[in-house]
């Protein structure tokens, strides 16, 4: 049993069945989405797809204060290090790592990853990402962080077969529900949560929109309530 909480825009909490808490890019300061009241008890790993201010922006305050496992590409890695995050877990596209009981894959995403630092410039961040989570029981997830749809989401279908999709739909920065219906086609899960989409008026897309393109593929839609845990 994995217990899933959406705190809004792209940010997510799980909750393994033996209590370790992983977050998924981190945004709540600011964020118009995010659950008031919600709190953390504890955090055993950080996944972060990419640089960009609304999944990176709380990452190193958590960091310090939990001190968990910080997932994220090389060169994102190396920012959050100078900000003096200990625990960073370096990897990129392809490759695996353990993070406590689950093991954690890197994937391709198609979207920028510029870091913008204190000052206002922008760093190069290396690339955006997304993750598969191969969960102890043997399910396995896939969360896509910002992406448009591509071709190769066939490979992580045919190399990992995730039975949960956590797709982006809000249209504009990441896919619409257009694109995200093709990446069901391709990814073939039995279920969808959609992410990114509301937070603000210029992410028009809307999960009733994909779940009428995804009616003939017998895919589940599945849209959360930011701060409302549920069980899969």
């Amino acid at each position: 049993m994995l217990e899933i909480t959406w705190l809004g825009h792209g940010t997510f909490q799980f909750r393994l069945e033996s209590g370790e808490v992983f977050v998924m890019d981190p945004w709540f300061d600011g964020n118009p989405a995010h659950p008031k009241g919600h709190s953390f008890d504890r955090v055993d790993a950080i996944l972060i797809t990419h640089g960009h201010f609304d999944h990176i922006h709380d990452a190193v305050p958590l960091a310090k204060e939990f001190a968990p496992q910080v997932i994220a590409i090389y060169e994102t890695c190396q920012w959050l290090s100078s900000k003096g995050v200990v625990k960073t877990s370096p990897m990129n596209k392809g490759g695996s790592q353990q993070a406590g009981p689950v093991q954690v894959t890197m994937t391709h995403a198609v979207h920028s990853c510029g870091i913008q630092d204190d000052d206002g410039s922008i760093i190069y961040g290396g690339e955006a990402a997304g993750y598969v989570l191969h969960l102890p029981e043997g399910r396995t997830l896939y969360f896509a962080g910002d992406t448009n749809v591509f071709s190769d989401m066939q490979l992580i279908e045919q190399l990992y077969h995730p039975e949960l999709a956590f797709l982006p739909i809000g249209d504009l920065f990441t896919m619409g529900p257009r694109e995200a219906a093709l990446a069901c086609c391709l990814l073939k899960p039995k279920q969808v949560v959609p992410m990114h989409f509301g937070t603000f008026p210029a992410l028009t897309g809307h999960p009733e929109q994909l779940a009428e393109l995804v009616k003939p593929m017998g895919v589940r839609v599945w849209p959360l309530e930011p701060g409302k845990p549920v069980e899969w």
